[in-house]
């Protein structure tokens, strides 16, 4: 009988404390505003409230929302938070796993424009360098000055060779063409390995008497390497909406750069033109000098990118843009038929990045594959490979 007695006290115990849990989770939801209707509820005591720390910093950043500007008016309550800026990143981090810490980082950033997170240099060297910290460097880089503007550059060149790295290596295989068993390549990798001519070549060396085959060599294939190098031409809308592609296809412009097989030219423009292909060999200097917003006269550009053209013939000039044009959209549709009449390849990119989203002038997108141009919203990669089946 004890035992049912205790066993019953422990499921009331649990069921209170379930109880409790479930509402001090509500009280997080729906902030300070619900603490007295909450208080009046069963199993819910103020003054033994489990989460105060993590109220006051999701507070400090969400109370935000309530604020007069968006007609709510501030009464008298439990006072002002005694939390600075770098008390609450400290904070966030220890009571918060990772990815948790970047969502409430990037909301700050971009939601409720906690600026000084980029404009204090300890705090900017804190934050974790991830290509959401990289766009928020570039729309706010005009603020900073000094050492803070030094420490958002070596941030910036953090993400973007860490972004390099992992495009570089398909993007060699799908440009450099196919392979090659008659040229041998100093480039030691199992895909460059040649099994037959390794083999054969090895023959002389079968040990008979053990019934061993003994390797001294291993040969791998080159890569076709074409005598003359296509002209690549790339230019850039740098309108606020393009942000993700203008810093893909700095990278991947940078890429092509140090390829054997192609000659890389890169401009950015809004309503003026600016030819970064001096800057490729540094693509942190190249995003740097980007200036995002402004207008945009695509004709324009389109003009200026066909003043790079030597060798129509071998020439793959690839727009990235909205084609939201702030001038006569006719200008525009005539600039791209001289360039496709010339005999380019003309690729319009209206997205260049992972995500796959892209809001872009749909009816200008059509107007343009029905001239013969080629037009996607499409990841590096597949620009690479595209590129590759052109060349090869």
């Amino acid at each position: 009988m004890e035992t049912d007695l205790n066993m019953h006290e422990a499921a009331g115990e649990s069921a209170k404390r379930s109880s409790s849990e479930a509402l001090n989770r509500w009280r997080l939801i729906l902030g300070e505003s619900a603490s007295e209707g909450l208080c009046q509820a069963d199993g819910f005591d103020e003054q033994h409230f489990q989460y105060n720390e993590v109220d006051e910093i999701l507070d400090y950043l969400y109370s935000r929302e309530y604020g007069e500007d968006q007609g709510y008016r501030q009464e008298g309550g439990r006072g002002p938070s005694n939390l600075t800026v770098p008390k609450w990143l400290h904070k966030v981090r220890k009571l918060f796993p990772k990815q948790t810490v970047e969502i409430l980082e990037k909301q700050a950033l971009d939601r409720y424009g906690l600026t000084e997170l980029l404009t204090d240099k300890k705090l900017l060297e804190s934050l974790e360098p991830n290509m959401g910290l990289l766009k928020n460097i570039m729309q706010f880089k005009g603020r900073m000055k000094g050492e803070v503007l030094k420490s958002a550059k070596e941030i910036v060149r953090q993400v973007v060779e860490d972004l390099r790295r992992k495009l570089e290596s398909q993007t060699r295989a799908s440009i450099m063409g196919k392979r090659s068993r008659y040229a041998h390549s100093p480039v030691r990798s199992l895909r460059n390995l040649n099994f037959k001519r390794t083999v054969t070549k090895n023959l002389k060396n079968v040990d008979r008497v053990n019934r061993r085959f003994i390797i001294d060599r291993l040969y791998f294939d080159g890569n076709i390497q074409p005598h003359n190098k296509w002209n690549v031409i790339i230019g850039v809308d740098e309108s606020g909406s393009m942000l993700d592609s203008v810093i893909y296809s700095s990278v991947m412009a940078s890429i092509f750069y140090r390829l054997n097989a192609l000659r890389t030219k890169l401009f950015i423009f809004d309503t003026q033109v600016v030819d970064l292909s001096d800057r490729l060999d540094d693509p942190v200097d190249l995003l740097m000098n980007v200036q995002l917003g402004g207008g945009t006269h695509i004709a324009k550009a389109l003009r200026y990118g066909e003043t790079l053209i030597d060798n129509p013939g071998k020439t793959i000039y690839i727009l990235v843009s909205d084609l939201e044009e702030g001038y006569p959209i006719q200008h525009m549709y005539k600039a791209c038929k001289d360039i496709l009449d010339s005999g380019c390849k003309l690729l319009v990119l209206t997205a260049l990045d992972f995500n796959g989203d892209s809001v872009y002038n749909k009816h200008a997108a059509q107007t343009l594959v029905n001239m013969g141009a080629h037009v996607a919203a499409i990841t590096p990669n597949e620009l690479a490979d595209w590129i590759g089946e052109i060349i090869s």
